[in-house]
């Protein structure tokens, strides 16, 4: 998934489960997993929805059905572009990308949902691995408000020297056990899974770039700061 091997050691350099560190073929795999579950859902709202308009001919069933046919499809598409640059290789070693693409994919990834994102971030260009660390630490920021809420990022006052700090307000927080100890990069009682792939991917890229992410939570809110 990784094109350069130094970031690839890095995922070697410490177990994150008792029964020893995770290999390439391991992460990938999970990291995969990861994909297709947060593409199943909207593609397949896209196949029930095409199905009823083969066989529906009542108007306002066909419209509805073109609605869950439109609205799944971009949800995949927003997931698609999103993850093609947090979980991939998106871009040649050294390259730089543009925070204001950045916002503009985390509000698809969001769009429709309970949680709302206020990006306030100028445009400015990271280095890929920072880039691809504030939006890992974005989507953990959202993951911990279950019934929706405001997740507020800010990088530091020199967009040059990169930082940030994301934080995530709802009625509702929840953080769980193993995120915690994922992103301290502490083993876990269990071996990392699908579900902790992407928490586990957060915590190394934090360590590649030397960016120190910190999680914190308090009442009514959670915070990641990094930098």
């Amino acid at each position: 998934m990784f094109a350069q091997s130094s970031e690839i050691k890095a995922f070697e350099e410490k177990p994150s489960a008792p029964q020893g560190p995770m290999s390439e073929i391991e992460f990938a795999a999970l990291l995969v997993s990861r994909v297709c579950h947060d593409l199943v859902g909207p593609l397949g709202a896209v196949v029930n929805g095409m199905e009823v308009l083969e066989d529906e001919r009542d108007a306002d069933m066909r419209a509805d059905a073109i609605r869950l046919v439109t609205s799944s499809a971009e949800q995949a598409l927003a997931r698609i572009q999103f993850m093609r640059i947090a979980f991939g290789a998106a871009g040649s070693a050294g390259a730089e990308l543009d925070l204001s693409e950045i916002g503009r994919l985390i509000t698809g990834l969001l769009a429709g949902g309970k949680t709302r994102l206020d990006w306030n971030v100028g445009a400015t260009y990271w280095g890929k691995d920072w880039a691809k660390l504030i939006m890992n630490a974005t989507l953990l920021a959202a993951d911990c408000l279950p019934r929706g809420g405001t997740v507020t990022v800010r990088i530091g006052a020199d967009p040059s020297v990169p930082s940030f700090h994301i934080r995530g307000e709802g009625t509702h927080i929840l953080v769980a056990e193993d995120l915690q100890r994922l992103l301290a990069g502490e083993p876990l009682s269990s071996a990392v899974d699908a579900r902790g792939v992407q928490p586990y991917l957060t915590h190394k890229l934090s360590r590649t770039v030397n960016g120190g992410l910190v999680l914190t939570q308090g009442e009514g809110f959670v915070e990641l700061t990094a930098g």
